[in-house]
């Protein structure tokens, strides 16, 4: 099927289709015990994040009219490790509310003022001031159009998220934002979603850009069992003899990138992946899979070849009851085996401006997490704990755990497994108490502990106690 053909028959679809519906995207934020559970059926799709077609403001603010919602956003923090640190930051984000049916607008920024080694790399772009402090500005931006019960158009600045768990092997919110156009599809029991991704890097003393083509497909196969296939084609829009752009094949929203990219003859990378979830009345069973490249041949003969690059996931998580209070749980494992992800180059890997696009450690890993919360009225608790094996690279050598070096580096083709290297056996702890200050912005008061242990590191366990004031909006990642 042309390009061509494949978007007019979507527009026909839309204008047969085309009706009043109601538009809202969600935050990015963690699961919450207080969140409501959705009853198992063919409708619900939870694996793809944000959510949209929700029917009230997902945080309150103050009204601008009768459309707009002003959110003030806060981000103040204070710890010690070795000295002081801070973050002193402030944003806001206007937004509209259900009131406009089809069309729903963030935008928004936070920045400040920090001292150096307390932004982590997940969410601000920043500049440096000095050797001590940085300033950094980071803005936020979605736009989206629902024309009806089944399509659904963003455009925006942001992140976006693939899957049930904490982590996600697809797609994370753990890397920084980046520039994006959508299209979501919902009809029968099957929710589809094209992604088009705009990255920059950078490489060579100069900044350069490279695109990404991502699908997912989400099946209810019934109301309780889902499955998912994912793919991703990262490419740079230039090469040795020419200047591609965004290469227009892969703009086809119902195009497989691997038999493309063999019929174009390009080296683009190509990530393939499955999911499930099982879900159950108050817990959910979920799983991940994700192929970069592998060699049939050379698994059955177990010979560790350094092209089998290939990552898993299993966790279950729900609520509980414990003495009338609801509880949230999660218990996860992941594995990733050395240079998935990775490429020649890094305009080609799955990262964008310096960090990873899926796990926060890359590759070359095995953990094991858990985590339980306790929320109620202004009050909320939460403990989370992961331990696991870590390669680290040693001697100039890629032992393919930092996606960013490119796979060529590797000491050897065969005999490659988890944790080669210098061998990093890792365990982190991290106890947080919140209370909330004020609806608006959904701004809370926190302290929390921090344990660190690293057999690699000369001083090996460290402990942060951190106290600070922000908006409870977005998952801030501390737990790697």
């Amino acid at each position: 099927m042309t390009i061509e053909k494949s978007f007019l028959l979507l527009f026909l679809i839309f204008k047969a289709l085309s009706s009043s519906a109601q538009s809202g995207i969600t935050w990015l934020r963690e699961d919450m015990p207080n969140d409501s559970i959705f009853a198992p059926s063919f409708e619900n799709h939870s694996s793809l994040l944000p959510k949209i077609r929700v029917t009230q403001p997902q945080a309150k603010g103050f009204n601008l009219g009768k459309t707009l919602n002003l959110i003030p956003l806060a981000d103040l923090t204070t710890f010690y490790d070795i000295d002081f640190g801070y973050r002193l930051g402030f944003g806001a984000v206007v937004e509209s509310n259900a009131n406009w049916k089809k069309m729903f607008v963030r935008a928004g920024a936070t920045g400040g003022l920090a001292s150096e080694g307390s932004i982590n790399n997940n969410r601000f772009e920043f500049t440096q001031n000095n050797s001590s402090s940085f300033a950094y500005f980071q803005p936020i931006v979605r736009l989206s159009y629902t024309p009806n019960h089944i399509f659904n158009f963003q455009i925006g600045h942001d992140k976006n998220f693939i899957g049930e768990g904490n982590r996600s092997l697809f797609l994370s919110d753990f890397g920084k934002p980046y520039y994006f156009g959508q299209i979501r599809a919902k009809f029968w029991h099957v929710e589809y979603q094209m992604m088009y991704q705009f990255f920059n890097e950078e490489y060579k003393l100069s900044k350069r850009n490279k695109f990404a083509a991502t699908h997912y497909l989400s099946w209810n196969i019934s109301k309780k069992i889902n499955l998912g296939v994912f793919e991703s084609v990262i490419f740079q829009p230039k090469d040795t003899f020419l200047y591609r752009g965004f290469d227009v094949e892969y703009l086809n929203p119902v195009v497989l990138f691997r038999p493309q990219e063999y019929a174009m003859g390009s080296s683009d990378n190509v990530l393939l992946g499955a999911s499930f979830s099982i879900k159950l009345k108050k817990q959910t069973i979920y799983g991940q899979l994700i192929v970069d490249e592998f060699l049939l041949s050379e698994i059955k003969a177990k010979s560790g070849c350094w092209a089998n690059k290939y990552g898993g996931q299993l966790g279950i998580k729900g609520k509980f009851n414990l003495k009338k209070e609801n509880l949230f749980f999660r218990v996860e494992a992941n594995a990733v085996r050395p240079y998935t992800y990775s490429h020649v180059n890094l305009l080609q890997n799955y990262g964008n401006q310096n960090t990873t696009l899926s796990h926060p450690y890359g590759a070359n890993f095995i953990e094991i997490l858990g985590e339980l919360k306790w929320q109620k009225k202004k009050w909320f608790c939460k403990v989370f704990m992961n331990y696991g094996l870590q390669g680290l690279d040693k001697n100039g050598k890629s032992y393919g755990g930092n996606i960013y070096l490119p796979y060529t580096l590797r000491p050897s083709d065969f005999n490659n497994e988890v944790g080669q290297g210098i061998k990093n056996n890792f365990f982190r702890f991290n106890a947080h108490v919140a209370y909330k200050l004020t609806n608006y912005g959904n701004i809370y008061a926190f302290g929390e502990i921090q344990f660190r242990y690293d057999t690699s590191l000369n001083s090996k366990a460290s402990l942060l106690p951190v106290i600070g004031i922000r908006s409870y909006m977005w998952n801030d990642y501390r737990n790697y």
